[in-house]
């Protein structure tokens, strides 16, 4: 079983084309290299692609498990692990803010990564407690491709135009479907402020 005084919480979030897989990536990196054990789990909804692994948009792949919700998770965390990532927590249930406390009182790492955002720019599922809970919070931005200041929104697009404030949560894509924007150049038509 891992050390209990090095249990912690990781949380990277931002919004989409921030880097928060690469991050990811990269402490995941650090943690073979330092001869960790690591598993990763990334919501089963997120398969563009492909099944059981872990992708960012520049086409870096790891193995990981797709799994439906935060309970079938700890069933298959092995003894000698050290480090669990868990990658798009904002599709999770609310379980996910209870198994990585648990996670981290047992003395593992535990990443997460996702959209504290939605594309209407509300919070997103349980990542607001994710980030409170969290021991380490990184906070990424990406590039507004509008005006090219810093982006910390998600635009969804739909046929070029920004999505209504009425359309669903969530619709799995990539840069077909959103772009980041800064706050400024946000855009969520039916939204009242």
């Amino acid at each position: 079983m891992a050390d209990t005084r090095r249990g912690q919480v990781e949380v990277i979030c931002g919004c989409m084309f921030s880097g928060k897989t690469e991050e990811m990536f990269r402490r995941l990196t650090r943690a073979q290299y330092a001869h960790q054990k690591i598993q990763v789990f990334a919501h089963w909804s997120d398969n563009r692609y492909g099944e059981n692994l872990l992708a960012s948009h520049n086409g870096k792949k790891l193995a990981a498990v797709s799994v439906q919700n935060a309970g079938e998770i700890l069933p298959l965390i092995e003894p000698d692990t050290t480090v669990v990532a868990i990658d798009e927590a904002q599709f999770f249930d609310w379980n996910i803010t209870e198994l990585v406390e648990k996670l981290a009182r047992r003395g593992i790492r535990v990443i997460v990564a996702g959209l504290e955002t939605d594309f209407r720019g509300e919070p997103f599922g349980p990542m607001p407690v994710l980030m409170a809970q969290a021991d380490l919070l990184d906070k990424f931005s990406a590039i507004c491709v509008v005006c090219g200041g810093s982006a910390t929104r998600t635009q969804r697009i739909i046929n070029g135009h920004p999505a209504r404030y009425n359309d669903k949560i969530i619709l799995v894509g990539a840069s077909e479907k959103y772009e980041a924007r800064c706050r400024h150049c946000h855009e969520v038509p039916g939204k009242s402020m």
